[in-house]
């Protein structure tokens, strides 16, 4: 019975472990299966990047708080933009903004614009 239980539970440890590591080797994705936020990668050139548009954008007082907290996701030296601005003009600073750091042809914009409502 002992010998038993210890076999189950190491049955039931290997497949935990397993599970764990699928859920780690595949990465998350949104439900257009694009890359999420979180999915940034670590390496220093992506950082960097990432970290440079950001500034630039967040240096830029003509920009809503809404553009200042687009996500900004690097990969490989490809960058996606995701959120919501205020106007086409804030899509396309960011969009230029983004396009001048990381290169023609190496930006997705995901940005969408929603007018602020006015009272």
């Amino acid at each position: 019975m002992n010998r038993k239980f210890l076999s189950n539970l190491a049955l039931a440890s290997q497949l935990f472990a397993a599970t764990a590591g699928l859920a780690l080797a595949a990465p998350v994705q949104d439900k257009d299966g694009q890359p999420t936020a979180d999915q940034q990668k670590s390496n220093k050139p992506d950082r960097e990047l990432t970290q440079k548009i950001r500034k630039a954008v967040v240096s830029d007082k003509s920009l809503s708080v809404a553009a200042h907290n687009v996500k900004i996701i690097s990969r490989d030296g490809m960058v996606t933009l995701r959120g919501t601005v205020k106007s086409d003009d804030e899509k396309k600073s960011i969009e230029d903004k983004a396009t001048e750091l990381a290169g023609q042809g190496k930006v997705t914009s995901e940005l969408t614009v929603t007018p602020s409502s006015s009272n």
